[in-house]
Formats: C-alpha cells, structure tokens, sequence
C-alpha cells in the first residue's frame, strides 16, 4: 500500500461515514470523490464493503436500545410486531438487491448518473421539508407492517447511486405519515439489515478477486468510517429534529452541480 493509496481511502471513508445517514447518499459521494481522485476499486467494492465500519457505528450508538428490543421480543407484542417490520422493510430491498445488484452496478454506478439524482433528491427535499404534511406517526413502534413495506418499497430507489437510502426511507416514512424524528430513527434501524445484507453479498460476490493490498485499505477504511458515522449518528436525531432537511437539499443540490462542472471541465 503506497501512500496515495491509503490517503485516497481515508478521506473516501470519511466520505461513507461522514454521509451514509444523512440524506445525501453515502456512495454518489464516493463514486464522485473516488472518479475525480482517481481511485478504483473491483466492482466498487472498498467503498461496499467500508460500510461495516459505519454498520458497527449505529449499533453501539443504538446498543442498548437493541438489547432492550432483544429481551423484550419473547414477552412484548409491540417488540415483535417492531422487529417484524424492520424485516418487512427490509425484504424489497433483500430481493431486488440479491437479484440485480450486478446489473445495478455495471450500467447505474456512473458520476454523471450521480450528479442527476444528487440534484433531483436536494429538490424532493426541499419540496418535502416544506410541505405541511400530516403526522399520524412519533414513535416508530406504532409503525404499522402496510407502512414498513411501503418505506420499504421507497429504500429500494436508492439502489441507484445519488438517491440516498437514508433519503429514501425519510422521505418514504414522512409520506406515510411519520413525523421527521421517527422517520429519521427508522432509517437508522432499517439501516442495520440493509447495510449487513449488502457487506456480505459484495463480500460473497467479490472476495476471489480482492488482493493483499485491497484488504488493507478496506481495513483502513472500515476504521475511518466507523469513527466519522460516530459521530453523524449521535448528532443527526436532533439535528433533523430542530431543524428539518434544508440543509442537506442544498447540500446535494450544490454538490449535484459542482460534479456536473467537474465532468464537463476534467470528464
């Protein structure tokens, strides 16, 4: 591992932990960063693959509150009924994922893809944080299993690069009557199956073709993105909380248009 190589992966894992629950998608980032810097991975798999750093991140944010989840499911109906529905979200995702993530891969990972979907989100946004919309929801335990398949449904969009997952299933829970914190916690939680589904079939699919140095800098970057989603995770509930979305549709929206500048000027 030459120095350019570990710089070029530290600063693409503080991009993934930086952005992977925030609303501005964590690999239309990378994919940009990594084209205008030039770093290339096999079937992008470093920057997959780095995200078990943020993974691990939320759950020792989130430990206890799994813990209680845990012991309450054998006695609780409403721990069961939340857990169930987390695995309900989570199956669009399993089954368009474990059927195309091939084919999404090799026509949809592309920065000038990235940059479109970077500016159409920051407008969703925008449109979303400013629409009075009714709140049925504040608590996602009361989340019903028709509304986790629905959110579920939205997280699927961000299977092309740019959308955000996290933005998906906000946006997707927001519309189905969550209010922003609740969405915002779902999100986070759904995060947890949909991220380690996504490690392990990238690690099934692409493992043979990974060399010494390739380990290396994925060890590196699980690192760095571990800390940096640390630090994302225990600030971004309260944040969205007070003060809504704004600011991340104008982060895609301006970052949207600085890559498009970029590809036009550099390519």
């Amino acid at each position: 591992m030459d120095p350019a190589s570990i710089g070029k992966a530290v600063l693409l894992a503080l991009v993934e932990g930086a952005t992977e629950f925030i609303p501005v998608s964590s690999t239309g980032h990378q994919l940009l960063v990594g084209h205008f810097i030039g770093f290339h991975s096999p079937n992008n798999t470093f920057e997959v693959l780095i995200q078990l750093g943020a993974i691990l991140a939320i759950l020792l944010v989130y430990f206890r509150r799994l813990l209680a989840i845990a012991t309450a499911v054998p006695s609780d109906p409403k721990a069961r009924r939340f857990v169930l529905g987390i695995l309900v979200a989570f199956l669009p995702a399993a089954i368009i994922g474990g059927l195309f993530s091939k084919l999404i891969k090799a026509y949809l990972f592309n920065p000038w893809i990235v940059c479109a979907t970077l500016v159409a989100g920051g407008l969703v946004l925008l449109v979303i944080d400013d629409t009075d919309l009714e709140v049925k929801k504040k608590d996602v335990y009361d989340f019903t299993l028709p509304m986790d398949l629905k959110i579920g449904i939205f997280q699927c969009l961000a299977m092309i690069p740019g959308v955000s997952r996290s933005g998906a299933t906000i946006v997707g829970a927001m519309l189905m009557g969550a209010d922003k914190r609740s969405a915002t916690e779902f999100s986070f939680y759904l995060a947890m199956p949909t991220m380690a589904g996504a490690f392990a079939k990238d690690l099934l699919d692409n493992y043979k073709y990974l060399s010494s140095n390739d380990v290396g800098l994925i060890v590196i970057g699980f690192v760095v993105s571990f800390i940096s989603a640390l630090f994302v995770v225990r600030v971004l509930l309260d944040y969205v909380s007070r003060h809504g979305f704004w600011l991340f549709a104008w982060w895609r929206i301006i970052v949207g248009a600085l890559g498009f500048a970029g590809l036009i000027i550099l390519g």
